[in-house]
């Protein structure tokens, strides 16, 4: 074969490459989930990670893992489970730290981080006792780890439901959000409560870890709320590029697990947090460097 024809053979092979996998709906499916999650994974994780509520994503993820197993155990839509586990999970830690005892045994409150763990432990033990045992359905463990390669057109509509809900909140929010980002001082001044803003990102990080968790899994969906986040940081000092790039490295980290499931026969919802954690390595190399510029956003 000469160059003058090996060239456009080749490159016919590699659009083949780049095509093929998504000549299947399952994938098409998957590829629009990936999407949804890069969106509000982007967006809403950069507040997250500026209000340092990494801790509490992961808490949510894993606290409501009973009611996403008792739903599926029972045939009801994940959604309505996973809202009923997240509801349990913040009413049980209310209760903990409320009734806990600290110091040399005198009456107290113990930390709300050590509740949660305390609570969060416990429920996440629960819900893999039910997954796991001999009498659960063999789908069930999927709950774990996700399927995103199992979306169906009903997953996408409440999936594209709950991101659009999460990104107006943020967009009707972004002053107030702003306010207590930078100085929360200044933001009581201001007749805006940083309590009320942090509800606020609970609530909507509540919602955004159920679309998670469906494409992900319960182990993996932080992933997507954090590490694009948390990577982009790393290479911009300003608020909306960091946004931008968070978005961006989720979608092509997605876009990258997808095609590595593809090829290599892997879990899809594995490969893509692999490639999450990746870029965030990457990212840390480049910040070494000293490329990033710009004004600091803020710490939380």
């Amino acid at each position: 074969m000469s160059a003058a024809t090996a060239a456009p053979a080749l490159a016919t092979s590699a659009l083949h490459a780049l095509t093929d996998p998504f000549a299947q709906t399952l994938m098409q499916r998957a590829l629009l989930e990936v999407l949804l999650l890069a969106a509000v994974g982007g967006t809403l994780g950069c507040w997250i990670v500026l209000g340092g509520l990494s801790y509490g994503a992961e808490s949510l993820a894993h606290g409501m893992f009973p009611g996403l197993v008792l739903a599926a155990l029972a045939g009801v839509p994940l959604l309505l489970g996973g809202a009923a586990g997240i509801l349990v999970a913040a009413l049980a830690v209310g209760v903990a730290t409320r009734s806990g005892r600290s110091g040399l045994g005198r009456p107290g409150r113990i930390g709300r981080d050590d509740a949660t763990a305390v609570v969060v432990t416990t429920l996440f033990g629960l819900g893999a006792l039910l997954a796991l045992s001999p009498a659960a359905p063999l789908g069930v463990q999927t709950l774990l780890f996700g399927d995103v390669l199992g979306t169906t057109p009903g997953d996408l509509l409440a999936g594209a439901a709950l991101v659009a809900a999460v990104l107006v909140a943020l967009w009707l929010a972004h002053p107030r959000l702003l306010a207590a980002g930078f100085d929360r001082p200044a933001a009581r001044g201001l007749g805006i409560s940083p309590a009320l803003v942090d509800a606020l990102l609970l609530t909507l990080l509540a919602l955004a870890v159920l679309v998670a968790v469906q494409g992900l899994g319960n182990l993996l969906a932080v992933a997507v709320l954090v590490a694009p986040a948390a990577a982009a940081r790393l290479l911009t000092r300003r608020l909306a590029p960091m946004m931008a790039l968070a978005v961006l490295l989720g979608a092509l980290a997605g876009l990258g697990g997808l095609y590595l499931s593809y090829y290599a026969s892997v879990a899809a919802g594995a490969a893509i947090a692999l490639l999450l954690v990746g870029v965030y390595l990457v990212a840390r190399v480049v910040a070494a460097s000293g490329i990033r510029k710009g004004p600091a956003v803020p710490a939380g």
